[in-house]
């Protein structure tokens, strides 16, 4: 499921409520107490129900007769979906959900790149280069992000996988977490790496290009790893 507008009333009270869960602030299986909720946060019934529509979409509460709406175990929980994992990093997640989602960046990425260097088009090709021009033109972290999750977007789109194409959502959250904290505190030079990428995947050559997008990978960890080292007790 993609991501909801996270604008007015009803955004703000997924978020609350979204994020109260997920720091387990409302334990799984508790009751929510809509009356309580709905004066708490100023909203009206109609607004609060809504909100608990994109919920349940995302398999965190449920509704019963006479149990009401209730918060589900997380076995049910959605996961793999951007908004889910956004909020257990607002939550305090920190560390522990970044390294399952670099394992996942370790399946996932390498397999692309080796893909990519099968099937990529020219347009593929200029996308990713657009995207580097990017990282090399950023000067600041918010750039630097956005540059960094246009390539991974465009090496996904190169696969031609529809499949791994969806993966961008789940990429992408994790990605901007780790560069916010990566970036926030400065890094090396992103380019030659992802540079090296690119060029296998240009000459068509998808072992190296597998292992160039695992040595990226490998970079990646010792920047986080570095940032923890200057700025003890980081959690995200």
């Amino acid at each position: 499921m993609g991501q909801y507008a996270r604008r007015g009333v009803h955004g703000q009270t997924v978020e609350v409520i979204a994020r109260r869960i997920l720091a387990g602030e409302i334990a799984e299986g508790a009751t929510l107490n809509l009356a309580a909720l709905q004066e708490e946060l100023d909203v009206s019934l109609t607004a609060l129900r809504e909100a608990l529509k994109v919920l349940t979409a995302k398999g965190i509460v449920d509704a019963r007769q006479k149990r009401g709406t209730f918060v589900r175990p997380r076995t049910d929980w959605h996961l793999l979906d951007g908004d889910v994992i956004r909020w257990q990093f607002a939550g305090g997640a920190g560390q522990h959900l970044l390294d399952q989602l670099h394992e996942v960046r370790t399946i996932v990425e390498p397999a692309a790149a080796r893909f990519a260097a099968a099937r990529a088009t020219e347009t593929d090709l200029a996308d990713l280069d657009r995207a580097l021009a990017g990282m090399a033109a950023a000067s600041d972290p918010v750039t630097a992000v956005r540059a960094d999750l246009a390539f991974h977007r465009a090496l996904l789109a190169a696969t031609h996988n529809e499949l791994l194409e969806r993966m961008e959502v789940v990429m992408e959250t994790g990605l901007a977490e780790r560069d916010r904290l990566v970036h926030g505190a400065g890094q090396d030079d992103p380019v030659p790496s992802h540079r090296a990428v690119v060029e296998a995947i240009r000459r068509g050559d998808a072992e190296g290009a597998e292992h160039a997008m695992r040595q990226l990978l490998e970079k990646a960890v010792r920047d986080v790893q570095k940032v923890r080292r200057q700025r003890p007790g980081v959690e995200r």
